[in-house]
């Protein structure tokens, strides 16, 4: 019994005796993992790379690497620069529209295009004329408020609902108050790529 608490004495002593009074080092700080600025994976049917543009832009200039249905935003009307035409870049594999004037991202949107059987057409195009109110001779008289065409088929840019996803009979709907705001900045004649 003496030899069992003498070893139990002895192995507390060399416990204590190991122990350090100086506190160990601080954790390193936790690393913030950030957002990557690209596009996200979209096996695109047709691109030249303006979506990719968009993205990197959308997060250099708004932190932001996705938009949610409805989403919206724009530079201060100071920021934006004076000279340069505006550029539209829409992606409909992603439903977000980028609004460039110049080289520099002023404006980028959540949107919805064509539903199955409707689709948007891909490719390079041109605002034809605008209207800040007009009516669809196709779809029955449907409201297509600041509407921007850029096609011979009727197919617009205009204001109207935005869930998220394709819902549209071809055009690229925007959220009422930025299709209010894009369209006194663009002109007949300012470009528009569609990419998807």
């Amino acid at each position: 019994m003496m030899k069992l608490r003498t070893l139990v004495a002895v192995s507390g002593l060399a416990v204590v005796a190991g122990c350090s009074t100086v506190p160990p080092p601080p954790p390193p700080p936790p690393r913030i993992v950030q957002p990557v600025s690209v596009a996200p994976p979209t096996n695109y049917r047709w691109t030249n790379g303006f979506s990719e543009k968009g993205y990197q832009a959308m997060y250099a200039t708004f932190g932001k690497v996705h938009l949610k249905a409805g989403e919206h935003h724009w530079l201060p009307a100071a920021a934006i620069p004076a000279e340069g035409d505006i550029n539209i870049t829409l992606d409909i594999a992603n439903q977000v529209g980028f609004i460039f004037k110049g080289d520099s991202l002023i404006g980028v949107t959540n949107i919805s295009t064509g539903k199955k059987g409707h689709p948007t057409p891909l490719g390079f195009w041109t605002i034809n004329w605008k209207r800040p109110m007009y009516r669809s001779k196709k779809y029955d008289n449907a409201p297509m408020p600041f509407m921007q065409n850029i096609d011979d088929k009727g197919i617009a840019i205009h204001g109207g609902v935005t869930p998220g996803y394709p819902a549209s009979h071809g055009c690229i709907r925007l959220p009422m108050a930025f299709a209010k705001q894009l369209y006194g900045l663009t002109k007949p004649g300012n470009k528009v790529v569609i990419e998807g």
